[in-house]
């Protein structure tokens, strides 16, 4: 396995990476950003009020993401393989 490989396989690894978290970290952003306003023109500062919120949308949003990322990631496992086996070769 020669260093174009390598620099293949991580470029790979953090392009999935990015795009398996992309949908929680939206949803993350999106809500927190909602919240904020909602703070901002209601007068309350409780730091702790975004935090539910935030959780709750992040774990629907991975429940009905998970098998998606599910197939992206076996997709990623098997092309790492694949990669490996060749270099044996």
């Amino acid at each position: 396995m020669n260093t174009m490989e390598v620099a293949t396989i991580m470029r790979d690894l953090l392009l999935t990476a990015l795009v398996l978290t992309l949908p929680s970290v939206a949803a993350s952003l999106l809500v927190g950003g909602v919240i904020s306003v909602l703070q901002t023109v209601t007068s309350i500062q409780e730091q702790t009020l975004s935090f539910a919120p935030r959780i709750i949308a992040v774990a629907v949003v991975v429940m009905f993401t998970l098998p998606w990322s599910l197939r992206m990631a076996m997709g990623f496992t098997s092309r790492v393989i694949y990669h490996m086996l060749e270099a044996v070769r």
